[in-house]
């Protein structure tokens, strides 16, 4: 282990430090410093293999090594050398993480929906059709992305994170807070709080995988296909699919009442144009019958 003497061999430990010197005159704190590398080791075209170490620093790593090996070393040069490392370390990282960000970028494409939303009547991609097109992308060039809840969130609020890491080294967090209170688009309750927050965990995870790679969603994305034209609703359709999502709450059984005895227009264009929409109303009626039964019989009043 180093120990703080006074060098026995100022000459050999100068030699060993020469490929670093002007390194560690730098001061990398200090407003709009950088340091220099060699550009062509840090910019590689892809990830796989990882890129080389930048030169410089990988000179820095070798005096520091020497250094730690001569037991007459000056601890406090020591030290600095080994920050500086760390510094250049983290910055030759990042901007790996950023060229491989555009190269990711570049081989993305518009993501095309797949879901209508009942309640604003409009279409968007799920989460599932945008992983499916976004994943084997970033992958490829290093990058895995991953989730987690955050603290000090607004009130009736859920805090979402994205940790966004690369092979090179670097991390980025993205947050961003989506309301879970339940209400729906006039106010009115719409869901329990707890399929509230689930709505809000699926709603944040799909926005900030879009903010992150910067992907567009949209219908002309048909990969090279016409769209197919969804004929319009029978009158009182959209009041009646409302309905129907607030009565899966209520359990199996009574959305099993609800759509026998509900016009078969409304139950054969549901079944022809959202059928994905009808099972997503389905399993959230199985989650609700499956919540009772665990609860137990409430307790008399």
């Amino acid at each position: 282990m180093p120990t703080k003497t006074s060098p026995s061999s100022p000459t050999e430990l100068e030699r060993a430090d020469a490929p670093a010197a002007r390194l560690a005159a730098a001061d990398l704190n200090a407003p709009g410093a950088r340091l220099d590398v060699d550009a062509r080791a840090v910019a590689p075209v892809r990830i796989d293999p990882p890129a080389a170490a930048p030169s410089a620093t990988a000179e820095l790593l070798a005096a520091i090594e020497r250094m730690a090996s001569d037991p007459a070393v000056d601890v406090a040069k020591f030290e600095r050398f080994s920050a500086l490392y760390e510094r250049a370390s983290a910055r030759a990282a990042e901007e790996v993480f950023y060229r491989a960000l555009s190269a990711a970028q570049a081989d993305m494409r518009a993501v095309a929906t797949d879901e209508h939303n009942l309640s604003t009547k409009s279409r968007f991609a799920s989460y599932a059709a945008i992983d499916r097109m976004l994943r084997p992308i970033y992958t490829r060039h290093g990058f895995a992305v991953s989730f987690d809840t955050g603290a000090a969130a607004p009130a009736g609020t859920i805090r979402i994170l994205a940790y966004v890491t690369h092979v090179g080294g670097h991390k980025q967090t993205y947050q961003v807070d989506i309301p879970a209170d339940g209400k729906g688009p006039k106010g009115g309750d719409v869901m329990t709080l707890t399929h509230a927050a689930g709505a809000a965990l699926s709603y944040g995870m799909r926005y900030l995988v879009r903010m992150i790679w910067n992907v567009a969603i949209g219908d002309d994305d048909t990969d090279g296909n016409a769209p197919a034209a969804i004929p319009p609703a029978p009158d009182g359709w959209d009041q009646w699919a409302l309905d129907l999502e607030l009565v899966a709450g209520e359990g199996s059984a009574a959305l099993a009442a609800a759509w026998k005895s509900s016009p078969k227009p409304y139950c054969l264009y549901m079944v022809s144009h959202y059928g994905r929409q009808w099972e997503t109303i389905k399993i959230r009626a199985a989650k609700a019958t499956a919540a009772a039964a665990e609860a137990g019989p409430e307790p008399p009043l």
